[in-house]
Formats: structure tokens, C-alpha cells, sequence
């Protein structure tokens, strides 16, 4: 059983929309008393361990942040925590060929109360050929062969209100955050 947790943040730093610098996103998390804070990329990874604050709940965990973060940065932000081994559960339910290099593959984590099953069922159809989707445990897997990548038809749901309830990530991202919380379970 491991201790650590990433925080996957919606919509920030993207088309110049709520920025955030990584190392003040950081420093909200050490202030708050969470240890072993890292970020990965820009888009809002936050890799930690709860520290003192004991071994929270996932939605109580995630209410949490999120207050934290509207607090200090003045805006609310839908955030989404899986823990070492949630992430770990979620990259190995995924299709076979998920993160071939003839697609190109992501995951879409929900916000809880959102089951993969109910926001699949508000998927638009998707192209034939191009486009595949799968239910995981509370995630998405997306993928479109990526030699016709601009002939997909997801944005039609990007485009949709329940995607508001989920943050995407590569399937590239994914892998390599599992490999950082490993790390940091392998030096705690």
C-alpha cells in the first residue's frame, strides 16, 4: 500500500487560460502541509504524500484541495486525485493497445460522482476507424489512429457539459507520473 497521491488540475495553463507557475502550485501544497510536493509538466500534475495531515479520503481529499487552491489563487479549479495505486489500476485496466505508437492515446479521469459508464453514454458517435473508447475504473480510455488524428470527432464531446466533470491527460503523462510515485513510495 502506498502513500502517494497525484492531483490532476483541469484547465489550467492552457491557451493562456488560468495561469498557474509550477513552483507557486508547489508551494500552495507545502503551506498546507502536504510533503514530498512535485510537479510534472505545466498542465497541473502535483505529485505528493499527505504528510501530517494523515491518510484523507479521496473525495474528502480532493474538496480539500480544491478549497486550498480557490483560496490561493482566486479561482475555482476541479481537481482530481488518484492515488499510487488508483493510477496503477487505471494504466494497467487499459485496452491492449493503448499507447501504441500507431495511436494516439489519453485518459480521461472523472470527478466523482461521474461513472465511466454514464459519461459514455453521453458520448456523441464517434469515426469509425479513427476513434476508440473503453470504460475504466473512473476513467476513459481515448485513442485515434494517429495517422488520421484530425479526422476525429472528440471534440464534439470535449465540447459537452459532462466533460466539464474530467481532466485529460496522455497516456505518455500517465505512465510517467506512475513512475514518479513510484520513486517517491521507493524514498519514503
Amino acid at each position: 500500500m502506498s502513500g502517494s497521491y497525484v492531483a490532476l488540475l483541469r484547465g489550467i495553463n492552457v491557451g493562456g487560460r488560468n495561469p498557474i507557475r509550477m513552483p507557486e502550485l508547489a508551494e500552495c501544497f507545502r503551506d498546507a502541509g502536504y510533503e514530498d510536493v512535485g510537479t510534472y509538466l505545466q498542465s497541473g500534475n502535483v505529485l505528493f504524500q499527505p504528510g501530517g495531515r494523515g491518510r484523507p479520503g479521496g473525495q474528502k481529499l480532493e474538496a480539500d484541495v480544491e478549497a486550498m487552491l480557490e483560496q490561493r489563487f482566486g479561482m475555482p479549479l476541479l481537481v482530481v486525485i488518484r492515488s499510487r495505486d488508483e493510477l496503477a489500476r487505471t494504466i494497467e485496466a487499459a485496452p491492449a493497445d493503448h499507447g501504441s505508437p500507431k495511436l494516439r492515446s489519453d485518459v480521461f479521469f472523472l470527478k466523482h460522482p461521474l461513472t465511466a459508464e454514464a459519461a459514455l453514454a453521453e458520448m456523441p458517435e464517434l469515426r469509425e476507424g479513427v476513434d476508440a473508447v473503453a470504460a475504466g475504473p473512473g476513467a476513459i480510455y481515448f485513442s485515434r489512429v494517429a495517422a488520421r488524428a484530425t479526422k476525429t470527432r472528440i471534440q464534439k464531446f470535449m465540447a459537452m457539459p459532462v466533460f466539464q466533470q474530467m481532466t485529460v491527460r496522455t497516456w505518455g503523462t500517465c505512465t510517467k507520473l506512475l513512475e514518479k510515485l513510484d520513486e517517491m513510495d521507493g524514498a519514503a
